[in-house]
């Protein structure tokens, strides 16, 4: 009879664990040489403190903000980078001067993104209807909508699809999506704070000009950038926050990412719980028909 150490070796598979690792997103090498995970990795250097301020900024902004000087968006996307101390200086003023989606858009487009943008195929700006009363904000670009210029057409997209459609919600009739970042990193990577910071002025600007009544969140990453929250998404799935333009308060639903339920679908009906619960809070703001 054989051990129980015996039972429990599993006897290697390297396609279906390649399959498995293709499943899950990660289709593309990192590295041209192989790493040895087992030796000591040195010291890695502390984060910036602008980065790490940025990227976690209150969602409230405070009260006494000086008032930002408004030359025309044009003149503000032409400005060079070296006028500014740094990317994220230079997103926080030209963000500031957009007065239309159109502006901010062409302002993204014309944008010194550094690695990040130039490693990218399109900027993804947004997705679905321009008068949506429901903003969806997701993480970054993945590699289908990179290619198409549009958020959540992949696997991804098409199971939010499917999440939205029972409670009457779809991007062709009443809802508006974004992402944190615009720009696909490489390789689908987790992006750094750095990179989070130099995209959300872009973001933040973009939420004040659309003007939704509801945000929904879709994903840890995407909860921690717009509330600054770093708890981990289940224990904050499912609860409505408050997320500030001005003195205007908005709620925010965060919710699991349509990613990670394919990865592991037991959770979908946890995502079900929280679709019904945005649509009782958009019911009782009359925002569906």
């Amino acid at each position: 009879m054989p051990t129980p150490e015996a039972q429990n070796t599993r006897i290697p598979n390297p396609l279906a664990d390649l399959a498995w690792l293709v499943e899950s997103g990660a289709d593309e090498a990192m590295q041209d040489a192989p790493v040895n995970r087992f030796v000591a990795r040195p010291p890695q250097p502390a984060p910036s403190v602008v980065a790490a301020t940025a990227a976690n900024i209150p969602a409230r902004p405070p009260a006494n903000r000086p008032a930002i000087p408004s030359p025309s968006p044009a003149d503000a996307r032409k400005a060079p980078l070296g006028a500014y101390t740094d990317q994220i200086g230079a997103a926080t003023d030209i963000a500031a001067r957009c007065t239309t989606l159109a502006e901010l858009k062409s302002a993204l487009e014309n944008f010194d993104g550094g690695a990040l943008k130039r490693n990218a195929t399109n900027t993804v700006f947004a997705d679905g209807q321009p008068g949506a009363r429901i903003m969806l904000i997701g993480e970054a670009p993945g590699r289908d909508e990179d290619r198409a210029g549009l958020p959540f057409v992949g696997r991804a997209g098409k199971l939010l699809d499917k999440m939205l459609a029972p409670i009457g919600l779809s991007r062709a009739k009443n809802i508006y999506i974004t992402n944190v970042l615009p720009w696909q990193p490489p390789g689908n990577r987790d992006f750094g704070l750095e990179e989070a910071a130099m995209c959300m002025p872009f973001l933040r600007r973009h939420i004040e000009l659309k003007a939704p009544d509801l945000l929904v969140l879709l994903g840890r990453i995407a909860v921690k950038n717009v509330l600054g929250n770093t708890d981990g998404i289940m224990s904050l799935r499912g609860q409505w926050f408050d997320y500030y333009v001005g003195d205007r308060p908005i709620p925010a639903l965060a919710t699991l990412h349509p990613a990670y339920l394919l990865r592991r679908a037991i959770d979908k009906k946890l995502a079900w719980r929280d679709m019904q619960s945005l649509e009782a809070k958009a019911r009782n703001l009359n925002l569906l028909s």
